[in-house]
């Protein structure tokens, strides 16, 4: 469809008024001036009828002036303003009568100049009327023209007032109407409803504001779209963040709720399992070369499956992996959020566990102190005092009896210093970290020393399995049964085996190839033997000792794991 130009329209509608107005204005003006010329022809046409009376005195009284005042009528007979008479806008019977005016003037002038008085009285009234149809013709012709320039004003007026509402009514049909309903539209958008009807016109302005109007609406229907999906994003972005932040602080506290073992490990990968609806999840442990630990949510791990890896690293060092198996995409970040948080965990236990070994290793180191500065010093004493007394005693005193008794007196002296100092011993056994392995090869290490007997260790528990007082119970009944073997068994080979059983007990083996039980059963009131059960009942276990394939003796230590006995 083709369109127009508004602005022409309004150009040419506002153009046709000016020229409407100006018409009648010009119009009104020639009327004006032209009315002007009727007075000065009716004072002239008055002017004849004056003069034709003055005439008749002249032609009555033969004077010279005769001619004179002939050429005077003449002059005002023929004037511009009444020679417009015959102009040919004039009517018709005006310019008859003005012809009429003229023919009758010609006799009367022929009275005039033969002096005829008589005639020209006689002729003078008919030649006045004859002048004032004249004035009445002007006067009619003056007359219709005012009536003509009322009528074309009224006519000019009525014409610009139906172009008025003509214009007005165009204004409000093909600019306002449409303009008002796109102010709606403005305001519907505004509201942020963007379904809305634009108005088509037959102009190119309103038409290009109406597309531009639509196009924009079309922008920013996209992009409030846009936006409302990013919002939308957004707020499942954040809602998810804060749902991963809440399972991590509720695992957070779960894992420092109490003392770290394998159960709260459990429970918080569970937890984890089912928030991110995971096949199989497990979480394997392995520090320093130590033997790995394997937590699952469940037994059904996958053979010969291997799963995505999360590392659990903290400070560079590597503590351990998150192994999962899920179909749909790992949720990465959540996932590296979880390892800190159980790498944490992992550390701030061992530093615990390593905080009450040193606190352990302090307050016995403190006894055997005391016991060394007290004890000690009295068991030498004793002794000191019993050889003084077996010199001063006379040859009179000394008989068979007394000299048993003092040995006896001595051998127990002896005995119990002997004690004192395996005691001491035990008492001063160092940990400098919460690893049990290492623990346990710098006390053989020290052992190997102090005999020609070969000692191995076989070591196979997890780093995190074991508590600080355990450590240091394993310790010293570890030593204690490899001390029997060196010194008592006469053994040449000393294994210590460290492992897990089927139950999830620890089992500690210390198994040589010496001369057997017999030395066991001599000794099953000595006081490291009665002190052996004692830490084995402390670790909610019991000790053991049995024969083996090689004819030797086997000490078991068989306890759960992270457990102490209401006696510790």
């Amino acid at each position: 469809m083709k369109r127009g130009s508004l602005t022409a329209s309004i150009f040419w509608s506002m153009l046709l008024l000016i020229l409407l107005s100006s018409s009648l204005a010009t119009f009104a003006i020639i009327s004006l001036s032209y009315s002007l010329g009727d007075a000065k022809a009716i004072n002239a046409s008055g002017s004849l009828r004056m003069q034709s009376y003055r005439l008749l005195f002249y032609a009555n009284s033969g004077s010279d002036k005769a001619n004179e005042k002939i050429l005077e009528f003449e002059q005002t007979l023929h004037s511009d303003e009444l020679k417009r008479s015959m102009a040919w806008s004039s009517p018709r019977a005006l310019q008859q009568q003005y012809q009429l005016v003229i023919h009758k003037w010609q006799v009367m002038k022929t009275y005039v100049q033969q002096e005829n008085s008589r005639d020209y009285a006689a002729s003078v009234k008919d030649f006045v009327d004859t002048i004032d149809m004249l004035v009445l013709e002007m006067e009619h012709h003056a007359a219709f023209k005012l009536r003509l320039l009322v009528v074309i004003q009224v006519i000019g007026l009525g014409l610009m007032l139906v172009i008025a509402l003509i214009a007005v009514r165009f204004m409000r049909k093909k600019v306002a109407a449409p303009l008002q309903q796109m102010m709606e539209s403005a305001n519907t958008i505004a509201s942020g409803d963007f379904n809305v009807s634009l108005p088509t016109t037959d102009y190119v302005e309103l038409s290009a504001l109406s597309e531009a109007l639509r196009y924009t609406v079309k922008e920013l229907a996209a992009l409030y779209g846009d936006l409302e999906s990013q919002v939308q994003e957004k707020t499942l972005a954040l809602t998810k963040a804060n749902n991963e932040l809440s399972f991590l602080y509720d695992n957070l506290i779960l894992l420092n709720s109490g003392k770290l073992n394998v159960e709260l490990l459990r429970n918080s990968l569970i937890q984890l399992q089912n928030y991110e609806h995971l096949q199989h999840l497990r979480l394997v442990i392995q520090q320093d070369e130590q033997e790995m630990d394997i937590i699952a949510t469940d037994d059904t791990w996958p053979q010969q499956h291997s799963g995505t890896r999360v590392e659990l690293t903290f400070e560079n060092k590597q503590l351990g992996y998150l192994e999962v198996i899920c179909a749909q995409p790992l949720n990465a970040p959540l996932f590296e959020n979880f390892a800190i948080m159980l790498a944490r965990s992992i550390v701030i236990h061992n530093a615990s566990e390593e905080r009450q070994q040193l606190a352990l290793l302090e307050e016995r180191a403190v006894i055997a102190r005391e016991l060394h500065d007290s004890l000690g010093q009295l068991l030498s004493f004793l002794k000191i005092q019993l050889n003084l007394l077996r010199k001063s005693l006379s040859g009179s005193c000394r008989t068979q009896a007394v000299d048993q008794q003092l040995n006896e007196l001595n051998k127990g002296v002896s005995t119990a210093y002997a004690q004192l100092r395996e005691l001491l011993s035990n008492f001063r056994l160092t940990v400098k970290e919460p690893n049990l392995h290492n623990a346990l090869e710098v006390m053989l290490e020290q052992l190997r020393a102090q005999t020609d007997s070969r000692i191995t260790l076989d070591y196979a528990l997890p780093l995190h399995l074991l508590g600080a007082h355990q450590h240091i119970h394993i310790l010293q009944l570890t030593r204690e049964a490899t001390l029997n073997a060196i010194k008592h068994a006469k053994a040449q080979q000393i294994k210590v085996s460290c492992t897990k059983n089927a139950d999830n007990m620890v089992v500690i083996e210390i198994s040589d190839d010496g001369i057997g039980l017999a030395h066991i059963q001599e000794r099953d009131q000595h006081f490291g033997i009665g002190i052996m059960h004692e830490r084995a009942n402390r670790l909610a276990g019991t000790v053991s000792f049995s024969g083996n394939a090689e004819g030797g003796t086997c000490v078991t230590l068989m306890f759960p794991p992270q457990q102490e006995s209401s006696h510790d």
